[in-house]
Order: C-alpha cells, then structure tokens, then sequence
C-alpha cells in the first residue's frame, strides 16, 4: 500500500483528469476533479500524482478547501472560466474580405474567434501572474513587464465588443497602485 496522501495534494486521474484532494480516510479519498466535480476513489486506485502533500489530514472547513481548490484551479490550469459572448454575436460570422478581388474571402464563425479570444486573455492573465510571482525577476523588471502585459490588455480592448458582460472585458491601464 503506498503512503497515504494528504489534502491538497494534486492528482491526475485517468477517467476523472486533474483534480485536488479535499478529505482522506485511510480507504477513500474526496477529490474534486476540474471536469466532473466531487468523486470519491479508493487510495489504491490508479492515478498519477502530481503534487503530493504529507499526510496532513487537519480538519479545514469546507470555505477553506474550496478556496485552496479555486486558487490551485487557477494556478495550474489553462481551462477558461464560462465567459459568456454578447448574445447578439451568437451564431454569427465574421468575413474577412482582402483587397485583391481576385482572392477570396474566408468567413469564421464568431463564436470560434471569442473562444480564442478568451483563451488568449487567460494566458496572459496566467503570464502575468507568473511575473508577479516570480523570484528570479527583480522588482524593476517585473514592473517593466507588468507594464508590456498592460498594453496587452489594451491593445484587445477593441473585442470587448464581443462581451456579454462588461466585467469581463480587457482593460488597459488604470489607475491601480
């Protein structure tokens, strides 16, 4: 039998992906899994481990453990929160039309161009966090970059069109110290 894991510990399951370990018996553990929620397995079952935390079965309260999972969720993981696209641009398509007439033109379904949209400003939002989080970089230079991700966000304000809603939008620079 292998040591038991402790909770928060980060798994890759085969049937369920990657998921966070929120309570540990010496039979089952709880894991909630990013694509199907809360499942229980059995501590012998077959998963890779990604993270493992020493037996530290503490008792937390449930506010605790979801913020540990929310903020792991967002850490380690690329998958985009549900961002909905401003219901007038659902279904719709987006025609690019070149100068020369003689080539053609090519349509792309808008909802497939805010979906990359969206992913896009979740990488940078994961790069940015890394910078900030970073101790190789020195202060300077995390300000510098802080600064180049900022006109990042600017530059793709002119998508914010495409937003169902406004709190969700890119913003440039503001006035945050």
């Amino acid at each position: 039998m292998n040591k038991i894991l402790g909770i928060g510990s980060r798994i890759e399951h085969p049937d369920h992906g990657k998921g966070v370990i929120t309570n540990v018996t010496s039979e089952l553990y709880w894991v909630t899994f990013m694509d199907s929620g809360l499942e229980t397995i059995t501590v012998d079952d077959t998963f890779e481990i990604i993270e493992a935390i020493a037996d530290e079965v503490d008792t937390v309260s449930f506010y605790e453990v979801e913020k540990s999972l929310r903020d792991l969720l967002k850490r380690y993981s690329d998958i985009s929160e549900v961002v909905p696209i401003a219901d007038k641009w659902k279904g719709g398509t987006m025609t690019l039309t070149p100068k020369d007439t003689s080539l053609s033109s090519k349509e792309i379904p808008i909802d497939t161009f805010f979906h990359k949209i969206v992913m896009l400003r979740d990488r940078i939002r994961v790069m940015e966090q890394k910078v900030n989080a970073s101790k190789v970089l020195d202060e300077q230079d995390k300000i510098d970059l802080q600064q180049y991700i900022t006109r990042m966000y600017g530059s793709l304000t002119t998508f914010n069109v495409l937003f169902k809603n406004s709190t969700q939008n890119f913003k440039g620079a503001s006035l945050k110290k």
